[in-house]
């Protein structure tokens, strides 16, 4: 297959996949590198060894790095090779290791008390006030970064105490019922950012001193700086203070008051993974395995006497 052939082929594999709703913005720019690469070395279709050398080619690079880059070939590859056997698919396990994924920085009362004492003392009172604001949205709703960065002022419903969350993953959406707290701070929020900036250059709900949408790397940065105002340390190399884990701790909380009212936590769970926008409650469980504090309550639930039997 030619080069133009292999780049029409991978048209075709991106265009089924984002029909499913995936984004794979990383995934295309990743395979028209690698067909570059085999359009250097003198290969017309993809094989082990041009896969494996590839993914390899990278002078300096991590092992998580090098997973990422043959699991982007072996997915293109395993659909090409559906069309023309020709081609080959890499066994899975080529590149060893495994992925580690990151413990969740579990954030106390006192933890996040330090975050918005930290956010308060921004420079400006916009600043201020977006910053406190999206940490608070991540506290009490659990949504991802992006979602709250991308969430446009007119998905915020006052009279319905609702968020829509548009710009979630695989393309969903979904509706956070809100507390009349997190109406009221929202309310105050957009009343200042109107006074601030009458006139922003984004629809966006949050919005920076220019009056443009957030950044996610941007807003990394703060709030990197932010923890280390509030003395938040890393407890492991894997566990370091970052935005995501304002959503895992949102969500082991709430598990864990399931558990401690002795509620049906199964009978629940497909409502906290609704509302976190996962695909499946299986997503959900990991919660479990990953914090031990929920492990032990489950097991705790497990030994205590069946009722009614």
């Amino acid at each position: 297959m030619s080069r133009t052939g292999l780049r029409e082929a991978l048209a075709d594999y991106l265009a089924l996949r984002r029909s499913l709703g995936y984004a794979l913005a990383r995934d295309e720019k990743l395979l028209n590198q690698f067909i570059d690469w085999l359009d250097e070395h003198g290969h017309d279709r993809i094989t082990v060894d041009a896969a494996l050398g590839w993914v390899r080619s990278p002078q300096v690079a991590g092992a998580s790095w090098l997973r990422m880059r043959m699991r982007v070939v072996r997915g293109f590859a395993g659909w090409l090779h559906t069309i023309d056997p020709a081609h080959e698919v890499p066994p899975p396990g080529l590149v060893p290791g495994r992925v580690d994924r990151a413990v969740p920085y579990l954030y106390s009362e006192a933890d996040i008390a330090a975050l918005m004492a930290a956010a308060a003392q921004l420079q400006t009172p916009l600043r201020r006030a977006t910053i406190t604001t999206l940490i608070g949205l991540l506290v009490v709703t659990g949504m991802r970064l992006g979602e709250v960065i991308g969430l446009d002022d007119t998905d915020f419903d006052p009279p319905q105490a609702l968020l829509t969350v548009r710009k979630a993953k695989l393309g969903k959406h979904r509706l956070l019922p809100l507390q009349p707290s997190t109406v009221t701070a929202i309310t105050a929020y957009r009343r200042l950012r109107d006074q601030s900036i009458p006139h922003p250059a984004s629809a966006a709900l949050l919005v920076s001193q220019a009056g443009t949408r957030l950044l996610n790397y941007n807003v990394g940065q703060t709030f990197a700086g932010l923890a280390r105002d509030a003395g938040l340390v890393p407890r492991s190399p894997r566990c370091r203070p970052r935005p995501h884990d304002l959503r895992h701790t949102f969500a082991v909380n709430t598990l864990l008051d399931w558990y401690r009212d002795g509620g049906d936590v199964a009978a629940r769970l497909p409502l906290l993974s609704t509302y976190l926008g996962h695909v499946a409650p299986a997503n959900t469980y990991w919660y479990l395995e990953a914090t031990p504090e929920l492990l032990g309550q489950a097991v705790d639930r497990l030994d205590q006497p069946r009722r009614g039997w």
